[in-house]
């Protein structure tokens, strides 16, 4: 398993079991109450989804894993001589939840050019949408598109469990 999957599997196998021991402990404790016009008005005020990796506050702005993004743009590696952080370092960051070293953003970066290779068939789906569709619906359509290369979407057809974790063995593929 790769250095990501490793820490990324570290710091998901923690929340899990706090989230576990926390609903266990206090699951049908009533945190709130929501009116109708909170509802109707956007659920303004109303904590919808216990989250860590951002937070959108009206006065304050976006912050992704508690950092602001002026502080972001000061500490998230940078390229060398460049002035705006790489997204590679946000993506770290957003997965794992912890300001990453240049190292770290470095090999993200080697893994994404390793795993690049988007087939033909996605850019023909793509190329076919009109040319007004939404950046966002051409996005998740050419994800969607890459289905197809799923190792794991060929398991599951052949009867592997959803709840396998891992990369699953691809012998009989």
């Amino acid at each position: 398993m790769g250095i990501l999957k490793e820490r990324f599997r570290a710091k998901a196998d923690i929340a899990s079991a706090e989230i576990k021991s926390i609903l266990k402990e206090h699951g049908g404790k009533k945190i709130g109450e929501v009116t109708l016009s909170q509802i109707y008005q956007g659920m303004r005020g109303i904590t919808g989804l216990v989250t860590e990796t951002s937070l959108l506050d009206a006065q304050e702005g976006i912050r992704f894993r508690g950092y602001s993004i002026p502080e972001l743009r000061e500490k998230l590696p940078k390229v060398p001589g460049g002035t705006e952080p790489l997204p590679e370092g946000l993506f770290y960051l957003m997965l794992i939840g912890e300001i990453p070293t240049e190292e770290d953003v470095k090999h993200v970066t080697d893994v994404l050019q390793r795993k690049s290779h988007v087939p033909n068939h996605v850019f023909k789906i793509i190329d076919a949408m009109p040319l007004n569709t939404h950046p966002m619906t051409m996005f998740v359509t050419g994800v969607m598109a890459l289905q197809t290369e799923s190792c794991f979407s060929k398991r599951y057809a052949q009867g592997m469990s959803k709840k396998i974790t891992g990369k699953p063995p691809m012998t009989t593929v």
